[in-house]
């Protein structure tokens, strides 16, 4: 259903019709679909909220939830900041908005422990949102592969949200790490260490002016 719809609001975008405020009932149905699916339109999630600039009116604060949810669950891309650009000051204080960009503040610090602790006392903000915790999940690994060489299985299973042991040995042999005993090797950082070969050439006649007048 999501791609069905995917391609009805790709045509309904086009031109000055982005802009048609009768489009809202269709585009706010397709970001709960985004939600329901697991699927993801950061272009139509967009005009949503554009269209609420035009028409403040017509501002839902829960489809503007949702489509915050969506970004935070597409992280480390820019999509949360595109989105919250285009809420003003007394949406952005408005509940539970003002909770998720909170949760965004912690994720940006990758204080995922805290941010972990916050998610289990309010689990109704997310859940109808299908996919978020994994798609943080994946967001934490990405952090821990671009940060540790080693790390403990303790810690890495508290970052991922306390998650059970067979839990942790999915997430572990999703991105290839290595287990033995205690520690799960991660990756020689050193080895992710790109040297780069700068050569400058610079023509006679670029420096012969300098050169004259230098006499």
């Amino acid at each position: 259903m999501a791609e069905a719809m995917k391609q009805t609001v790709a045509a309904m975008l086009k031109g000055i019709e982005r802009y048609n405020p009768d489009n809202l009932p269709t585009l706010e149905h397709y970001v709960e679909i985004q939600s329901r699916e697991n699927a993801y339109d950061l272009e139509a999630n967009l005009a949503v909220l554009k269209l609420y600039q035009f028409n403040p009116s017509s501002f839902n604060i829960d489809i503007t939830s949702q489509i915050l949810l969506k970004a935070l669950t597409n992280l480390p891309n820019t999509n949360f900041i595109l989105c919250k650009c285009l809420l003003n000051e007394r949406q952005l204080a408005e509940e539970p908005i003002n909770q998720i960009i909170y949760l965004a503040d912690i994720l940006e610090q990758c204080d995922f422990q805290l941010f972990w602790t916050r998610i289990h006392s309010m689990p109704e903000l997310t859940q109808r949102i299908t996919g978020f915790l994994d798609s943080i999940r994946k967001f934490v690994c990405h952090v821990v592969g671009i940060t540790y060489q080693t790390i403990e299985r303790s810690h890495l299973a508290e970052l991922l949200g306390d998650v059970d042991d067979l839990t942790l040995k999915v997430w572990v042999n999703k991105y290839g790490w290595k287990e033995q005993g205690q520690l799960i090797f991660i990756a020689n950082q050193d080895e992710n260490i790109k040297t780069k070969n700068i050569n400058e050439k610079i023509d006679f006649e670029n420096v012969g002016a300098i050169m004259a007048s230098c006499r």
